[in-house]
């Protein structure tokens, strides 16, 4: 008769209240090591401004071309004004808050669109001059420092004098804005990509020009792109609202950020929330681009891994 000799193995022990919140802690310090609390914030403030971009329509409780002479120079209810208006009337008595969700809305639009062709110009200009060299290249490069050469705003104010102010046009107009930049960004880092391996790599298997630049060269430098992007998109906003400060740019029954900031100005002192509501979209908005942009280049910069 065998004697079985092997020890019972014991149960196992359930997990201990003490290991749950330590497993609980690591990865909430994960979490906030990929997300860090002031990116979350400025993700949720650009989540918001999209939100008001798509429905800006049905968001704003009121038209925003509305009058109302017995409303005028409601404060907002921060400053003693009624939940009607929470952010209170201007001096024709329309509401503020339906007129910056609108505002939101336009100026977004123009920023949007104006980046989106100063990086189109600007990419394609910096790659060809990259890939040609030469001759091509002293005239792009005579372009760029032409455009660096002459103030934007001084340009921008000549073109719409003698061509007018519509939508269409100062949209296109900033989308020249900057695009000097985003080529020379463009092509010293496209030359910098071509000396390396890679690029080389795939030339040799004969691939065309286009696809090395937009397929291999162009995602290894996008973040430094983005960076640059997320620079000129608040400039944007800026040169905008200069504009519309002089009358030149975004024009009634129109709105945009700059717009309101104009008009509030000779109430500065007697009603400043017509001026603070979209004063504080602008720094809010630009600083939470800024930051995701930041982030964005750490997070997917090949080169820091």
């Amino acid at each position: 008769m065998t004697i079985d000799t092997t020890p019972d193995l014991e149960p196992a022990s359930p997990t201990h209240a003490s290991g749950s919140v330590f497993t609980s802690k690591s990865r909430l310090r994960a979490f906030f090591e990929a997300w860090p609390p002031l990116v979350l914030i400025a993700l949720f403030w650009v989540g918001v401004i999209a939100v008001v971009v798509v429905g800006a329509k049905w968001i704003a409780p009121y038209d925003f071309m509305a009058l109302d002479l017995r409303a005028r120079l409601i404060p907002p209810v921060f400053m003693g004004g009624d939940w009607t208006h929470p952010l209170g009337t201007d001096e024709l008595g329309r509401d503020v808050l339906s007129r910056l969700i609108v505002s939101i809305q336009i100026s977004m639009v123009i920023a949007f669109l104006s980046t989106l062709i100063a990086a189109i110009v600007g990419v394609s200009l910096g790659f060809i001059a990259a890939y040609f060299r030469g001759r091509i290249e002293q005239v792009i490069l005579m372009l760029i420092d032409a455009q660096a050469a002459m103030p934007f705003m001084i340009i921008a104010l000549a073109v719409l004098a003698f061509l007018g102010s519509s939508l269409f046009l100062f949209t296109i107009l900033m989308g020249f804005y900057g695009w000097e930049r985003i080529a020379r960004i463009s092509r010293g880092l496209a030359i910098s990509a071509n000396e390396r391996g890679y690029a080389t790599a795939v030339r040799d298997l004969g691939a065309t020009p286009f696809r090395i630049y937009s397929r291999h060269i162009l995602p290894n430098i996008a973040s430094t792109l983005i960076v640059s992007l997320t620079l000129n998109f608040p400039e944007v906003i800026l040169l905008e609202s200069g504009l519309s400060f002089l009358g030149l740019g975004v024009q009634p029954p129109m709105t945009s950020l700059g717009n309101m900031v104009g008009y509030g100005r000779d109430y500065i002192q007697s009603a400043p929330w017509i001026m603070l509501a979209p004063s504080a979209a602008i720094v809010l908005t630009t600083l939470s681009i800024s930051i995701l942009g930041d982030w964005m280049r750490d997070k997917f910069d090949p080169t820091l891994d």
